[in-house]
């Protein structure tokens, strides 16, 4: 089998199978140009004509030291070879290929970093910097309480129907990663800051009668790029320490809750996490924070 037609199907298979997110898909599709032009140029194979045995342990190993030559992060690299082994495992179970090159492939450590985020203080000063005599300060504003107050992913949040919120019980439901659908309570100030946009929106809306929650200024849905304009400037016009993504308005969210005693299988539940591993990244947010406390607080911390 060509390894560019075994590429598409798995691409394919992703998408309709695993519901696999757009940004996923893009990423695995990225992912793979790279390592096509790898083949081409360092391996000197015509990518038109390569079987899907051309990729063995020896070429594998080429290309993750051609990756380590580039300076590529640790995360970058185990994302490819990530995305190598989902491929050939996809192969193996369809019965296409017979070895798997991957088998001998051990992943690579990701790096782990602390997730960047606002305190309450800054993070409401942030909140409050929208103009709400403009319908887009309106919608700004309803855009980062949400981001906020429900700890949304950019992707959930720009895919939001207004048959997904209900403001009479403060809740919404949220299509996440894989498919999976959670339902996350809203807070009074969200469900506020919605209530007035979609107010001052009426008419844009009737423009396109879409169901999209936000909308651009011609009445389209909203892109996860805009989001990330939007959230950049008023860090910016607030002149807070780190200038946030919309994930760290999330790593905000989930901070917050922690350090007033949330139950750690609470917040997971809110962000979606299938495992409770990639919610302990901001226990260590909150010990620093119960440190700091103790160390104020206790007369013989010193």
């Amino acid at each position: 089998m060509l390894l560019t037609d075994a590429v598409d199907r798995f691409l394919l298979w992703l998408d309709d199978e695993r519901n696999a997110s757009p940004m996923t898909l893009k990423s695995y599709s990225l992912d793979w140009q790279d390592l096509f032009a790898f083949l081409e140029q360092s391996e000197g194979l015509d990518i038109r004509t390569a079987e899907v045995d051309a990729l063995d342990p020896l070429v594998i190993r080429r290309y993750i030291y051609h990756m380590h030559g580039r300076q590529l992060s640790k995360n970058t690299v185990h994302r490819h070879l990530a995305a190598m082994k989902s491929f050939y495992k996809f192969l193996s179970v369809q019965r296409w290929i017979r070895d798997n090159p991957m088998d001998l492939i051990p992943l690579p450590k990701r790096e782990k970093h602390l997730p960047r985020f606002l305190n309450v203080d800054e993070m409401g000063r942030v909140l409050e910097q929208p103009d709400l005599s403009t319908e887009a300060g309106c919608r700004d504003q309803a855009i980062m309480e949400v981001l906020y107050g429900c700890g949304l992913r950019v992707q959930e949040l720009v895919g939001l129907t207004l048959s997904a919120v209900s403001l009479s019980s403060g809740l919404t439901r949220v299509m996440g990663k894989g498919g999976r659908e959670r339902v996350v309570p809203m807070g009074s100030k969200a469900c506020e800051a919605l209530s007035r946009y979609l107010e001052v929106c009426k008419a844009t809306r009737r423009k396109k009668n879409t169901q999209a929650l936000f909308l651009n200024v011609r009445g389209g849905a909203l892109t996860d790029r805009a989001v990330r304009d939007i959230v950049k400037k008023y860090c910016v016009q607030a002149q807070t320490k780190e200038i946030l993504s919309p994930h760290g308005f999330r790593h905000s969210f989930a901070t917050h809750l922690l350090d007033n005693g949330a139950d750690l299988r609470v917040v997971q539940e809110l962000l979606g996490h299938r495992k409770i591993s990639s919610t302990q990244i901001y226990t260590h947010v909150s010990r620093s924070h119960l440190r700091k406390i103790y160390y104020l607080a206790h007369p013989r911390a010193e």
